[in-house]
């Protein structure tokens, strides 16, 4: 994972084939994976056992991985983490 800042958002940035076999798909097993990462669910809104920053600007995921279709390169994935749930 790489941990990337731009402008006034963060977020953490996987490449999708190093990610664990269960976690390439959605589902469940994805969703805890990146909800671990930021430190969701805090029910006090903190997000101090994470990469969170504990507003929704800073509680960003991505997957990206090489495009299988004609004419692109990169599939990007975008993840908001709630905070709290």
């Amino acid at each position: 994972a790489t941990y990337l800042r731009g402008g006034t958002s963060k977020g953490v940035f996987f490449k999708l084939d190093d990610l664990p076999e269960a976690a390439r798909v959605p589902g469940p097993a994805r969703d805890q994976l990146l909800q671990r990462v930021i430190g969701s669910p805090d029910p006090y809104g903190k997000q101090i056992d994470g990469m969170g920053g504990a507003t929704s600007s800073t509680s960003k995921t991505v997957i990206i991985s090489r495009s299988e279709r004609p004419g692109h390169d990169v599939d990007y994935l975008f993840g908001q983490v709630s905070i709290d749930k």
